[in-house]
């Protein structure tokens, strides 16, 4: 029966390609979103607070500021509905779960940049 399992995870895996990122880091997801009858492409993008790695389960957080407000929401990792990852900056944190964000505000929230992003990408 795990095998079975196994096996379903890892097909389903190639189907995707996820850049690496890390937490810290800023991305920009664009995700299906049911309107009605109709589907389209919503983009959110923010801070990457926390990384889940559970094989095929894995999840991400990741947390913006919208009006004023704290909004965060947790992607599935090979979710079909996730359509794009995009990175547009590559953080500079110690910590893997950033969860003390939530208690910041103005500039204290920003996260200081990688300055060496081709080492990065390189990996």
């Amino acid at each position: 029966m795990k095998n079975i399992i196994e096996n379903i995870e890892k097909k389903n895996k190639l189907k995707h390609t996820i850049p690496s990122f890390k937490s810290g880091d800023t991305i920009e997801i664009q995700s299906c979103i049911l309107d009605g009858e109709k589907t389209r492409l919503q983009k959110f993008e923010g801070i990457v607070i926390a990384i889940k790695n559970r094989g095929f389960r894995s999840s991400f957080s990741v947390r913006k500021i919208s009006n004023g407000e704290g909004v965060e929401r947790i992607f599935k990792k090979y979710s079909p509905n996730i359509k794009k990852i995009k990175i547009k900056k590559y953080g500079k944190v110690k910590q893997s779960k950033l969860y003390y964000i939530r208690k910041l505000h103005g500039k204290s929230y920003k996260i200081k940049e990688k300055k060496n992003k081709k080492k990065f990408l390189q990996k």
